[in-house]
C-alpha cells in the first residue's frame, strides 16, 4: 500500500468511527423515543427531524470511503480471474474514472448547497428548527474523501496497464467455496 493509500486510509477509518458513533446515536435515540412514546405518552419530538437530517446522512456518507477501501460495495467479478491482467486494470480504470466524475460532481453540488444554506441561515420547519448546512457539509466531506480514493484508484489502475506490476491494490479474488453448514441452492 502505498503512503497515499495509508494517508486516505487514516481519514477515511476517522470518518467511518464518525459513523459508527451516528450510527450508534440512531439507535439510542429510536429506543428512548420509543419507550417514552409507549410507556409515557411522551415521544421525543425532534428524534426523526434529527435522525433523518444529520444522522442517516452522517452514517451513510462518511462511510463511503472506506468501505471503498476495503473493497466492501458489490462487485461484478464473473470474468475478473480469466481477463488478462492489463485488461483488468484498463475496466477498473475506466470504472474508478468514471465514479470519479460523479462523485465529484455530487461534492461540488453538495458544496454549492452548504454555502448557500450557511450564508442563508437555512432551516427546516419543524418542532426545533435545525440548520440544514451541517447536513451538506457531511455530504461534502463524505464525497470529497471518496472522490481522492477512486481517483488514486483511477490513476493507479490506468499507471498498471503500462506496468509489469499492480501499482494499486486489486480487489480481492471472489469468494466461491460454499460456507460449512450452508446449503448449496
Amino acid at each position: 500500500m502505498s503512503a497515499a493509500s495509508r494517508g486516505l486510509a487514516v481519514v477515511e477509518a476517522g470518518l467511518a468511527a464518525l459513523a459508527c458513533v451516528a450510527l450508534a446515536a440512531i439507535m439510542l435515540i429510536v429506543v428512548v423515543d420509543v419507550a417514552m412514546r409507549y410507556a409515557l405518552s411522551m415521544p421525543l419530538g425532534w428524534s426523526y427531524d434529527l435522525i433523518g437530517l444529520y444522522l442517516l446522512v452522517a452514517t451513510f456518507f462518511l462511510m463511503l470511503p472506506d468501505t471503498l477501501h476495503h473493497h466492501g460495495h458489490v462487485a461484478i467479478d464473473l470474468f475478473q480471474s480469466v481477463l488478462p491482467r492489463r485488461f483488468r486494470h484498463l475496466g477498473l480504470a475506466v470504472g474508478y474514472a468514471a465514479g470519479t466524475v460523479v462523485m465529484a460532481l455530487i461534492g461540488l453540488e453538495a458544496w454549492g448547497r452548504f454555502l448557500g444554506a450557511s450564508q442563508g441561515q437555512e432551516r427546516i420547519a419543524a418542532l426545533i428548527p435545525w440548520p440544514t448546512w451541517p447536513a451538506y457539509l457531511i455530504v461534502t466531506v463524505g464525497t470529497a474523501l471518496l472522490t481522492l480514493r477512486l481517483f488514486y484508484r483511477a490513476g493507479g489502475h490506468g499507471l498498471s496497464v503500462f506496468s509489469h506490476h499492480d501499482l494499486v491494490e486489486m480487489p480481492p479474488p471472489p469468494e466461491t467455496s460454499c460456507p460449512r453448514g450452508e446449503d448449496v441452492l
